[in-house]
């Protein structure tokens, strides 16, 4: 129950002390433990609105550009909320004050969109017409397609301020975005669930992480000619 803040977390100690000395019914119980969460649900509900924001932007720019030059940009896009136990992993990991406060200030992933593309042009034409929109606001981004990963990885990850609209207030959240080719996301979803082999050698790990590598120069070179094709056709119509 590390990333609770205080407050909640006594709450919830509190309740679970009165369950054992009281004749409280499992409904009791589940319904002290529902309202003391309420404030940490609340939290996450934000990264699930801007998700949404960023979302439909991206979306509204796939149709417009699928009516204009009839073809969609974007193959497909995924999002997810950071799961409680990868949050406190990074907490700990980067010496973190265990407070919503301060994970709403130091850890800018807890939102994430993935947005898959097919081809290298079209990544850098969708993140410029994302940030040329004028309730976006950069804070970082780091281009892993220029410069790869030691180990190959590549990618444009931006990580963005979008506003949310609530009942009486309008929120500032930040959301990651990473925008990738298929073959990219598909190198990089094979390699994430290789990582975790941990049960082989040091040699045979250093193999595989060379032909890792391997593959992800030559899906490198396939996107590049991928693309070189693709303005030939351009050229010509």
């Amino acid at each position: 129950m590390d990333y609770l803040t205080p407050q909640v977390k006594a709450e919830l100690m509190n309740a679970i002390e009165d369950l054992s000395l009281s004749d409280y019914t499992e409904n009791d119980f589940i319904n002290i433990m529902e309202e003391s969460m309420v404030p940490l649900q609340q939290f996450f509900s934000y990264y699930k609105c801007a998700i949404m924001e960023v979302e439909t932007k991206f979306k509204v720019l796939n149709e417009q550009f699928s009516v204009k030059s009839e073809s969609n940009p974007i193959e497909f896009i995924s999002s997810r909320v950071k799961s409680y136990g990868s949050i406190m992993r990074k907490m700990v990991k980067k010496d973190i004050p265990r407070n919503l406060g301060s994970l709403e200030d130091n850890i800018y992933d807890i939102a994430g969109i993935r947005v898959v593309c097919s081809f290298i042009q079209d990544i850098y034409k969708l993140a410029d017409c994302l940030l040329q929109q004028d309730d976006i606001t950069l804070i970082k981004m780091k281009d892993y397609i220029q410069n790869p990963k030691p180990n190959g990885y590549r990618s444009l990850h931006l990580i963005v301020e979008v506003p949310i609209f609530l009942e009486n207030e309008k929120r500032p959240v930040k959301v990651e975005v990473q925008l990738r080719t298929i073959a990219m996301d598909f190198w990089a979803s094979l390699e994430h669930k290789l990582r975790y082999k941990k049960n082989l050698s040091q040699e045979k790990l250093d193999m595989l992480a060379a032909d890792l590598k391997k593959c992800a120069d030559d899906s490198a070179q396939w996107d590049r000619k991928m693309q070189s094709i693709k303005n030939i056709l351009s050229e010509e119509e």
